[in-house]
């Protein structure tokens, strides 16, 4: 590095901050070819803002200052006029913070919009206005946190018709994802492309504190995936579970239990192409009447690999909380399931669950215990695959790829400590009636 930077004259050394290409990360450079438009999607503080800004530094900036770039107008689209303004201008990674002296634009508050030296233009708009877009024209856009806009879909459009000169106009969308239709009607069109990283990727430029609070508290969870790993999570219509309800259930740690166990849904093939063999750990207090039992989702302790291996992994999880019974499905796997396990561990409490019922029609009734608030979900229980494959199961079935080991696991867990004892319970009560 030194022998580089020894190398360099004064004018290369002065000009190395303002070259992006040089710092930038793999994510925050447009990738080659005829896109239409390119979505950076990642985490919180994945540099997303800093991304957008070079990139219209880029198409607006030429050779030397007062030459003219590949683009004269440009439309910068963010939730509100103030975030454009705070953000995408004035911010700490906006157009202002990105360019070098000698190209600086000024921004003309009245008009709301950014004057370049070469003559280019940047005009801000407020996704609370999209029929301000009605009129205007440009070679190209940045719109900025797409996912949260509240009229995403008629500014979106807006800004299509909007974007007609130039040769090719191009459009840049930076944004964390969540599951909105606009987002997912971007990615699916063929003239789009994609960036993506989560938060830690950029952690060179972020507080450490932030990231071991955050990590520490988000890590492993649903709302993490997506606001740290960046990824688009989606809820399939109909689902039994929801983002927002697993969100709700879930709580730092869980009071003293009376119960717990061991679930797991056995692959009984070992090869590489094998569903994971799903393992979940629930903790149940059933104490007092059996409207005021709760259960806890403890861990997803899940795992890929011969039946041994898998075997294995449940008896530590057994181990690590104490639990009373194993408790696994065995429609498929028959006797073998009971006997790797026992290979492992002879003594091991285990109980063999037969399925009589499909998985949906399994999974109604604790899904009905989720919404009575009877089902916690501990935010440090590696949950975000399990709760993402929550989100994906129908009364119709498995809208996701593979199989929902996974909630299969859960299922039958909170089947051994909550519904079937508490069916138990009511039965001699009917009776008596």
């Amino acid at each position: 590095m030194d022998e580089f930077l020894e190398g360099l004259g004064d004018n290369a050394l002065l000009a190395l901050p303002w070259m992006f290409e040089f710092w930038a990360l793999p994510h925050q450079l447009p990738p080659a070819g005829a896109w239409k438009s390119w979505v950076i999607m990642g985490g919180r503080g994945a540099g997303k803002t800093r991304a957008g800004a070079e990139w219209v530094r880029a198409q607006v900036e030429g050779a030397r200052p007062l030459d003219p770039g590949r683009a004269r107008r440009v439309a910068l689209v963010g939730e509100t006029f103030d975030q454009v303004r705070d953000v995408m201008v004035f911010g700490d990674s906006g157009i202002l913070a990105c360019s070098p002296p000698d190209r600086r634009p000024e921004w003309e508050a009245g008009r709301r919009r950014l004057i370049w030296p070469n003559g280019a233009t940047a005009q801000a708009f407020s996704a609370h206005e999209p029929e301000a877009l009605r009129g205007p024209q440009f070679d190209a856009a940045w719109v900025d946190e797409l996912a949260k806009w509240k009229k995403a879909e008629e500014t979106w459009d807006m800004l299509q018709f909007a974007l007609r000169l130039g040769d090719h106009p191009q459009q840049v969308i930076t944004t964390t994802p969540r599951n909105v239709g606009v987002l997912k009607t971007i990615l699916k069109n063929p003239s789009t492309v994609v960036t993506h990283a989560p938060t830690e990727a950029n952690r060179a430029y972020l507080a450490a504190s932030f990231l071991e609070e955050v990590q520490a508290r988000y890590a492993g969870t649903r709302l993490g995936r997506q606001e740290l790993d960046g990824v688009l999570l989606e809820d399939v219509e109909g689902a039994l579970w929801t983002t927002a309800g697993l969100e709700g259930s879930r709580v730092d740690r869980a009071p003293d239990l009376d119960r717990i166990v061991v679930a797991v849904d056995p692959a009984v093939t070992g090869h590489a192409g094998s569903d994971e063999c799903g393992i979940v750990v629930v903790g149940a207090v059933t104490r007092g009447p059996v409207q005021d039992w709760r259960a806890y989702v403890l861990e997803d302790c899940s795992a890929r690999g011969k039946p041994t291996d898998w075997a294995r992994a449940a008896i530590a999880a057994m181990e690590k909380y104490g639990a009373e019974k194993l408790v696994a499905e065995v429609n498929q796997g028959g006797d073998m399931v009971e006997s790797v396990i026992r290979q492992i561990d002879p003594l091991v409490p285990f109980k063999a669950l037969r399925a009589g019922r499909g998985k949906s029609a399994r999974a109604e009734p604790v899904a009905a215990l989720y919404e009575q608030g009877r089902v916690r979900h501990l935010k440090h229980g590696h949950l975000g695959t399990l709760e993402d494959q929550m989100c994906r199961m129908t009364v119709q079935g498995y809208e996701g790829r593979g199989s929902p080991d996974r909630v299969d696991a859960l299922v039958w867990a909170l089947h051994e400590l909550i519904i079937e004892p508490a069916a138990h319970w009511r039965r001699p009560q009917m009776r008596q009636l």
